[in-house]
């Protein structure tokens, strides 16, 4: 029996450290899932350390070094031209897997033309460009989270 707990606690560990690199690649500042009867939570505070709630206690991974960007470097969100996410969800960049993106860099797009869907509870949601132009960067990846007000690409 002591093995089966010890085994239960790798994998609670193992799913934490997952869901931590899972924050760090995405920027998102918290996920919460449920799993074979086990709720679990990993947030990002305001202090650089991962916080992690689960109903079976597990240990904590530890905190990754916190990323410092340059004061100059400009943020995405703040272009002009940056479209930002409606909501929180799962970024698309394709109608379905295997297909040609919906755009690219350098393409010119037209006002309601479709960018990228956002998947949000088990529903699709075309992103309609808000005016033309030419995409000059896309922020995100295909299948990757995203958080409300993220800038998923830029237009000019």
């Amino acid at each position: 029996m002591a093995d089966k707990k010890n085994d239960s606690k790798e994998i609670e560990a193992a799913w934490i450290r997952e869901l931590a690199g899972i924050l760090d690649e995405t920027g998102l500042s918290e996920i919460e899932l449920e799993k074979g009867g086990m709720r679990l939570r990993v947030a990002r505070t305001n202090a650089p350390a991962i916080a992690a709630a689960a109903v079976a206690p597990a240990p904590a991974p530890a905190a990754p070094a916190p990323v410092v960007e340059p004061a100059s470097a400009p943020s995405p969100a703040n272009h002009p031209g940056a479209i930002p996410s409606p909501m929180v969800g799962t970024a698309y960049l394709s109608p379905s897997p295997g297909s040609d993106a919906f755009v690219k860099v350098g393409d010119q797009v037209s006002e309601g033309q479709t960018l990228m869907i956002v998947e949000a509870m088990k529903t699709m949601n075309p992103i309609a460009s808000p005016r033309g132009g030419v995409v000059k960067e896309i922020l995100v990846q295909d299948a990757q989270p995203v958080e409300y007000g993220e800038a998923l690409l830029i237009i000019e």
